[in-house]
């Protein structure tokens, strides 16, 4: 071999690996996500929200358009009527047991959408956060009351879910007491005849009007308030008693420790 020639590639050096991509592959766009890409979840479907949502806006629906409030009154009310009518003749039995069925249902989903051990606790922190945020301000320090800001942010957070939570349960409650109040207008209008009754000594009619609004009204009032304020306490204490069972509870010995007895 003459000194200017150069030796040729052996084949190895002359062929491309197979494992190596060649260049137009690597000019290419890569048609698979790398794997730290983080995709957001997909929104499920949830029944209790759409029909939290759905009771809501029919609540309001039921507002602006007369005839939709009477049709669901009449709905709602017809197996009321079977149950607790008693034909029209016990008018005030009907409403105290009208107010009842619907202080407890409102009570009951009220429960449902609150998680009351969270509620007790934010309010619990509520108290606590205030008495220190109040002695960093008094202190003057600066430094201390930009520290309280990240547990100001974390309280706000935490009392904006309990409040939402609160919301929904107002949804039935708003839709059930629209409903209600119509279907007792009505029956009470259906059976006019026994409308006069006998109320601390005096016979008056239920119909009547006390300022702007009928007699009925205010009486039916004044049974759905008490009923609603004793209904949630009661939940609410069955709840957080619950709860505290739970944790004071010491759990059951294992069958291991048993046997070795």
């Amino acid at each position: 071999m003459s000194g200017g020639e150069r030796p040729l590639p052996s084949s190895a050096e002359s062929e491309p690996d197979d494992d190596e991509p060649s260049p137009a592959e690597s000019a290419a766009p890569s048609s698979t996500a790398p794997d730290d890409v983080v995709r957001a979840p997909p929104v499920q479907f949830k029944l209790s929200t759409f029909v939290l949502t759905f009771l809501f806006l029919l609540g309001i629906l039921m507002i602006f358009n007369p005839p939709t409030r009477l049709q669901v009154a009449q709905l709602i009310g017809a197996p009321l009527a079977w149950a607790i009518g008693f034909g029209g003749s016990y008018l005030l039995l009907t409403m105290l047991l009208a107010g009842v069925i619907e202080m407890l249902l409102t009570a009951l989903a009220y429960n449902w959408t609150t998680d009351w051990v969270k509620a007790a606790r934010v309010q619990s922190w509520s108290g606590a956060f205030r008495k220190v945020q109040m002695a960093a301000i008094k202190s003057g320090k600066k430094d201390r009351i930009a520290s309280l800001q990240p547990h100001q942010q974390e309280l706000t957070k935490l009392t904006g879910e309990v409040s939402m939570a609160q919301l929904k349960g107002m949804a039935v409650t708003w839709f059930l007491v629209i409903a209600i109040y119509t279907w007792v207008g009505i029956f009470i209008g259906l059976n006019a005849a026994h409308s006069v009754v006998n109320i601390g000594g005096d016979m008056v009619s239920l119909t009547q009007k006390e300022w702007i609004v009928p007699l009925w009204f205010l009486l039916f009032s004044l049974y759905t308030v008490p009923f609603s304020l004793a209904f949630r306490r009661i939940l609410k204490h069955y709840s957080l008693r619950r709860y505290a069972d739970r944790r004071t509870t010491p759990p059951p010995e294992s069958s291991a420790s048993g046997g070795g007895a």
